[in-house]
C-alpha cells in the first residue's frame, strides 16, 4: 500500500517514517511538509527549508510540499490540506502516517481531516510509553537537536540541545520526554535511514510571540546549514 509520511524533520514523525519503512506492508511514497510561506521554514519548528531539503536528500524520499500564509487560521489550513489531500489521493496514496503519541484529540482531529479523503490515517507510535519511544529513538541511532522551546515549560538551556541518552536521564521528571505536549519541537540530523548526517551550526537564539497570549513564549534557535 502506498503511504504518505507527515513529516515535519522532528523525531516523532523521523521515528514513525521508520517504522514504516520497516513494515512490509507500505512503500512510502512521499514526505508531506507544511511550511510557511515569507519565513520559508516548516510550520512550527521554526527550521530553515535548507535544512528540510537535505533531510529529504539524504533519506531519498521526495516530498509533497503544503506552503501555509503566515497566521494561518484553521479554516483556511484545512482548505489548503484539503487540496493537497485530494492530489495524494489521485496519484495512488491509500496511507498517511503521523507520529503522535497519545493525544486522542490531536488524533481526531487528524481522523475528521482525512475522513472524506479515502486515505487512512495510520499511527505507528500510537499508545506507546513516552518512555518507550525515546528509548527506542535514541538507541536506533537517530540524532537530532531541539529548535524550539516552550519557556512555559522548559528554560531557555533547552534550545539547541542534542536529544540523547543524557537528555532523557536529565530531563524534568514532571514532563513529557518526548514533548507531545508542545514543550519543545526538534530537527534531525541523522538516523540509520539517513544516507548521510545533516551539518549545522547553532545560531542566534531568539524568543517569538506566542499568538494567542501575546506573551513571549517560545524561543527558537536557527540552525544554519553548513
Amino acid at each position: 500500500m502506498k503511504i504518505a509520511i507527515s513529516f515535519s524533520g522532528g523525531k516523532d514523525s523521523t521515528l514513525a517514517l521508520y517504522k514504516i519503512q520497516n513494515n512490509p506492508d507500505f512503500e512510502v511514497d512521499s514526505l508531506l511538509v507544511t511550511l510557511t510561506e515569507g519565513y520559508d521554514r516548516v510550520s512550527i519548528h521554526g527550521v530553515r527549508y535548507e535544512l528540510l531539503k537535505l533531510q529529504s536528500e539524504s533519506l531519498g524520499i521526495p516530498f509533497r510540499e503544503v506552503w501555509l500564509p503566515q497566521d494561518c487560521p484553521d479554516e483556511k489550513y484545512q482548505e489548503i490540506m484539503e487540496k493537497a489531500i485530494a492530489g495524494m489521493a489521485e496519484d495512488g496514496v491509500t496511507h498517511i502516517a503521523f507520529g503522535d503519541i497519545h493525544l486522542q484529540d490531536v488524533r481526531e482531529y487528524r481522523e475528521k481531516l482525512f475522513s472524506a479523503s479515502g486515505l487512512t490515517p495510520v499511527f505507528p507510535l500510537w499508545d506507546k510509553p513516552v518512555e518507550a519511544v525515546s528509548r527506542d529513538f535514541v538507541e536506533l541511532g537517530f540524532k537530532t537537536v531541539l529548535t524550539c522551546v516552550d519557556l512555559e515549560a522548559l528554560n531557555t538551556s533547552y534550545a539547541g540541545k542534542v536529544y540523547d541518552r543524557k537528555f532523557i536521564m536529565e530531563y524534568p521528571k514532571d514532563h513529557d520526554v518526548c514533548g507531545e505536549n508542545g514543550e519543545f519541537h526538534s530537527f534531525v540530523f541523522d538516523g540509520p535511514n539517513f544516507a548521510f548526517p545533516i551539518n549545522y551550526t547553532l545560531g542566534e537564539e531568539k524568543v517569538t510571540k506566542d499568538y494567542f497570549t501575546q506573551k513571549d513564549r517560545f524561543l527558537y534557535i536557527d540552525l544554519i546549514p553548513y
